[in-house]
């Protein structure tokens, strides 16, 4: 492990934690499967399945962030990551493996941080594609609230174009 630059995402998280370990070594491992160095724009796609800690070590140390469009959030409250490499096609979905062993906060983090990759992580084939490019929408006023929002986030209502928070979703069911 690069102790310095473990100190650096340390520094930019705000604090030492297991969470941010899992994705410091989730960086460690994208980049020795698929050969990755820091995305400047879209060259690396990292998939989200989780908003926790770990996130942040991504977004600092393989530069895949919101903003960009390179980094996307999956809600499925696992704590995976799948990454995709544009000019290849390559991909891998990292996976924390459960642990059985009892271990305090600092020392599940001292165990994330040194333990061979194979054994806190499983390797998979992420189960859905490569998402595309992030696009710029027209930007479209809402006419409840006033506030602007990208026209692919506005809804009709009433015969009016309104935003997701003014907009009332309706459903009966399935």
């Amino acid at each position: 492990m690069d102790k310095k630059l473990w100190k650096e995402t340390v520094a930019f998280h705000g604090h030492e934690c297991p969470g941010l370990a899992i994705g410091f070594r989730a960086c460690e491992a994208a980049k020795e499967k698929l050969n990755l160095t820091f995305s400047q724009d879209e060259e690396i796609v990292c998939v989200t399945e989780n908003d926790a800690c770990g996130v942040d070590a991504i977004q600092f140390l393989l530069g895949c962030t919101f903003g960009k469009g390179n980094l996307i959030y999956r809600d499925t409250g696992k704590m995976a990551y799948s990454f995709f490499k544009r000019a290849t096609g390559e991909q891998v979905r990292i996976v924390l493996k459960p642990s059985s062993r009892e271990m305090d906060r600092k020392e599940r983090q001292e165990y994330i941080l040194n333990a061979p990759l194979e054994e806190i992580f499983d390797f998979k084939t992420p189960h859905y594609s490569l998402p595309e490019r992030a696009r710029i929408f027209a930007s479209v006023v809402c006419e409840k609230c006033g506030e602007t929002a990208p026209e692919h986030k506005i809804r009709l209502a009433e015969g009016k174009k309104v935003c997701l928070d003014c907009f009332d979703d309706y459903s009966r069911g399935w």
